[in-house]
């Protein structure tokens, strides 16, 4: 994830405008190829809000059983379209409250999860990375489910026109990202298999909520459940921006219908059709189940993947005589990525 993160910053650095993938395919390996990324990166971006609302919804209706999942959707898709419809600097503000709000929830279950731990002696600090029931062909099948955790770090690209001097910070962001999530989700994960061993649960899609009663309690867990669900929008927020930029960029390009996604509203700045377009998806995801919803995006985002490993390889094959390239960045690194 991390060497096709690099490739994701190489050419940011190199185009510093919105599009992501679908851009950077059709700049180098033409219309043809760009089109085809574009849908399949669109289908993981539009699925992307959806599996945040979903998410979300699970997690409320874990806590408040007696509200269905199908309206926490309609609620909560509701709240991030009407935030993202009014406008970025909005968004952005709600961003960074929820963002420190989630910090502060990771650290805090991690510090429950550690004082668990030192009252229930455990049997391997290893057994995490391999057991008696580890395999390869599980690890690796695992390996594309663990991936999922990193999907989103492409996204940042399609907010390059409205960043400032984005050549340069764009491709940091990438990078930081995920550095930054690596980290987190490789130490919270070793220590939450050290809680709970294996995959078992009553309900495997609340098995965070699950975790946080055996560590906590009760109360700890019920409110916990409730600010994280909260401090979560900044997900749901984050993805469907992204998402409405994609199909705007799309629509600017004539890929899709001009009229209708290619404008943005005079007052906002926003592109208004593009927002309730994704905020629809919610009607989708109603009576999806959550493993289904992921599949979609899995799809996509590694066809992106692929695809701009790809187009890194074609810009240094073209750009090569310049002698300012370098043959393991722009062509091994990328070569690895995907394998």
């Amino acid at each position: 994830m991390l060497l096709t993160a690099l490739s994701y910053a190489r050419l940011a650095r190199i185009y510093p405008v919105s599009g992501s993938a679908y851009f950077y395919a059709r700049r180098n390996l033409g219309s043809a190829a760009g089109f085809l990324v574009g849908w399949a990166i669109l289908l993981d971006y539009l699925f992307l809000p959806m599996v945040a609302w979903l998410a979300q919804s699970i997690l409320l209706n874990a806590q408040f059983p007696a509200v269905p999942i199908w309206l926490w959707m309609l609620i909560n898709a509701g709240l991030t379209t009407a935030i993202n419809v009014i406008g970025i600097a909005l968004a952005d503000r709600l961003n960074r409250l929820l963002l420190a709000v989630s910090t502060f929830l990771v650290l805090l279950f991690f510090a429950y999860c550690i004082r668990f731990l030192a009252g229930n002696p455990v049997a391997s600090y290893s057994a995490p990375f391999w057991n008696s029931n580890s395999t390869v062909a599980g690890i690796s099948a695992a390996a594309a489910i663990a991936a999922y955790s990193f999907l989103g770090f492409d996204a940042v690209t399609t907010l390059a026109e409205e960043t400032k001097d984005a050549a340069r910070n764009i491709p940091r962001a990438i990078i930081w990202i995920v550095s930054i999530g690596g980290v987190i989700f490789f130490v919270v994960a070793y220590v939450m298999q050290l809680v709970h061993p294996g995959d078992i649960f009553d309900d495997a899609q609340a098995a965070s909520y699950a975790m946080s009663v055996q560590v906590g309690g009760q109360f700890f867990a019920d409110w916990t459940n409730l600010a994280g669900i909260i401090a979560g929008s900044a997900s749901c927020l984050a993805v469907q921006l992204s998402s409405s930029r994609l199909l705007f960029i799309m629509g600017r390009d004539g890929v899709l219908p001009r009229r209708l996604f290619g404008k943005l509203n005079g007052r906002t700045r926003t592109p208004v059709f593009c927002v309730l377009v994704t905020g629809g998806m919610r009607f989708l995801g109603m009576d999806m189940p959550l493993e289904t919803a992921t599949g979609f995006i899995n799809f996509g985002a590694f066809t992106a993947f692929t695809a701009v490993n790809l187009c890194v390889i074609v810009y240094y094959l073209r750009n090569y005589a310049t002698g300012q390239l370098s043959a393991v960045r722009f062509v091994v690194m990328p070569l690895v990525a995907p394998s």
